[in-house]
């Protein structure tokens, strides 16, 4: 990690301090949260704004960058949040992403324990997912309410996946979403008789979509890629694919499942 800017740093004690935040400290719980990340000599706290001392304490170290990093992982580490809920450091991380990203950085959590990778600075916010944007709620595609409510859970369940580093869990997601969305949409306008039966293949469903016109050649074309990697479901195949996927990869399976959402939507029953 490179040196922070000024503004970061501050950012980073308002995250420190946590006043309107998932987690706030008192202020004699500042130099202790220091020392358990990892600080040596760290200064008595004195009276005065608790926000001025810890970005104070920042800027002394700020060309000491392991120091920096030390504090930022131990904010998004969850065994600093004990007794609080479970998804309180993945609360603090999507906070601290919000900022670290103008520096070319973010935080990832996989299997909970967090890491500092570099991405594109300046872009959007880490917790923005890609580019295409969803349009339509899950009830505007899906008639069934009960099985709209099951796929919402599926679609949520892949957003925490990205947020936390677990590539693989959220596009074997984002997979079975496509193929319970498409086989919906194909039963709801072709009717029973018609329609695919459960045992089709996302392949097929994918084809049939667009050979009736639900979803856009451009769609369909990556809908097969997303299919392709929800295929990893089958750990022979992350094997002989050689390299796993990461961020990148996740971040371009979510506009697939946007557009196809959006696709549906345009064309009702």
């Amino acid at each position: 990690m490179q040196r922070l800017d000024d503004n970061t740093l501050r950012q980073l004690g308002r995250v420190v301090c946590g006043d309107d935040m998932p987690y706030a400290r008192r202020s004699w719980e500042l130099p202790k949260f220091l020392k358990d990340a990892g600080w040596a000599d760290v200064a008595d706290y004195d009276d005065g704004s608790r926000l001025e001392w810890i970005t104070q304490r920042l800027r002394e170290r700020r060309d000491h960058v392991d120091d920096i990093e030390r504090v930022i992982l131990r904010l998004c580490d969850q065994r600093e949040y004990m007794g609080e809920p479970p998804d309180t450091a993945a609360q603090v991380t999507k906070v601290i992403n919000e900022f670290l990203v103008h520096e070319g950085y973010k935080v990832e959590r996989p299997a909970g324990r967090p890491r500092i990778v570099e991405c594109e600075p300046g872009s959007a916010s880490p917790g923005s997912l890609a580019p295409v944007t969803l349009k339509v709620t899950m009830s505007q595609v899906v008639g069934d309410p009960q099985f709209a409510k099951v796929l919402q859970g599926r679609l949520d369940e892949a957003r925490t996946c990205t947020d936390n580093g677990c590539h693989v869990a959220a596009i074997i997601m984002l997979g079975s979403l496509l193929e319970g969305v498409l086989l919906d949409a194909l039963h709801a306008r072709l009717g029973a008789s018609a329609a695919p039966s459960q045992q089709r293949t996302l392949h097929d469903l994918i084809n049939l979509a667009r050979q009736h016109r639900l979803i856009g050649v451009d769609v369909q074309k990556f809908c097969h890629t997303l299919r392709d990697y929800r295929n990893l479901v089958h750990p022979h195949k992350q094997v002989r694919m050689g390299e796993p996927p990461d961020r990148d990869t996740v971040d371009m399976c979510w506009p697939v499942v946007y557009a196809t959402l959006n696709d549906l939507a345009a064309t009702p029953p």
